[in-house]
């Protein structure tokens, strides 16, 4: 039995099944778990969706931002644009099927050898059990009897930093942007939404959230995909970028928790 946490797949079915091939993936005793963004910008979301659910207990997944705007949307709170590559899930038959599944995703999930999983990272400022309490704040949220009153204020930059002292839809949004939008951080642990490319160009006073060592995680390392200019790089950090850009072009990236092994999908495939 093996198991592997997959990086951004963003809706790039092919690379997806190709990967699974490459890896030799068995449903019956392997396990998938993966990091988030399913959907968005490549050619076959409905297909990708269809594909993970289909292998049921084998394949598992945090959710990223694209994740919950697609859920926003399904609750009719947002209409996707086409670049998106979402529309033809909302139009779908099994569109019901495939968004409850979808729903029912993570926001942080503990994997075996002291590794966890989030979709953006874990912010220096929390401890591990910090964000597993946050994490199930919001999956409570959403699951809850109300979730389009969470969907509705989850959107917005502020405030951009935490304080525990943050209640109701405005934790939830803070909570959010941290487990999924997160790249750039101050010295306060704030975060910066407009920077999107690599550390070479990071402004000054910013850092990445894995470049601070964070005590509160004590051995556990975290693995994270959203940020795609690193394409898979984080310099030394004990943390793992899964997010090898395989949407603009390059791989998608499957780390073999057992023995740190990582396997790519063809370059280009979508």
């Amino acid at each position: 039995m093996a198991h592997y946490a997959i990086g951004d797949v963003q809706g790039c079915r092919a690379a997806l099944e190709d990967l699974l091939e490459r890896i030799d993936f068995d449903p019956a005793q392997d396990r998938l778990c993966l990091a988030g963004d399913l959907v968005a910008r490549g050619p076959d979301s409905l297909g990708t969706l269809r594909l993970l659910h289909s292998l049921g207990h084998a394949a598992d997944s945090v959710l990223g931002n694209h994740d919950l705007h697609l859920i926003a949307a399904h609750h009719g709170l947002v209409t996707p644009k086409a670049k998106d590559g979402t529309l033809p899930i909302l139009e779908a038959h099994d569109r019901d099927i495939l968004m409850s599944w979808l729903t029912q995703r993570h926001m942080l999930i503990d994997l075996p050898g002291h590794y966890v999983l989030t979709h953006a990272g874990i912010p220096p400022i929390w401890s591990l059990d910090t964000a597993r309490h946050c994490a199930r704040e919001v999956e409570q949220a959403l699951r809850g009897p109300d979730p389009a009153a969470f969907l509705a204020g989850m959107y917005g930059n502020e405030p951009a930093g935490w304080s525990d002292d943050l209640s109701g839809s405005t934790r939830l949004r803070v909570i959010t942007n941290y487990l999924t939008r997160m790249r750039l951080i101050d010295a306060t642990g704030a975060l910066d939404f407009s920077h999107k490319a690599g550390l070479d160009t990071a402004p000054p006073g910013l850092g990445a959230w894995f470049a601070i060592d964070n005590p509160g995680l004590g051995e556990t390392r975290v693995l994270f995909g959203h940020w795609a200019a690193l394409l898979g790089d984080t310099g030394h950090s004990p943390h793992i970028a899964l997010d090898h850009g395989c949407v603009w072009g390059n791989t998608l990236c499957a780390w073999r928790l057992e023995d740190g092994q990582c396997f790519h999908s063809r370059p280009g495939l979508k």
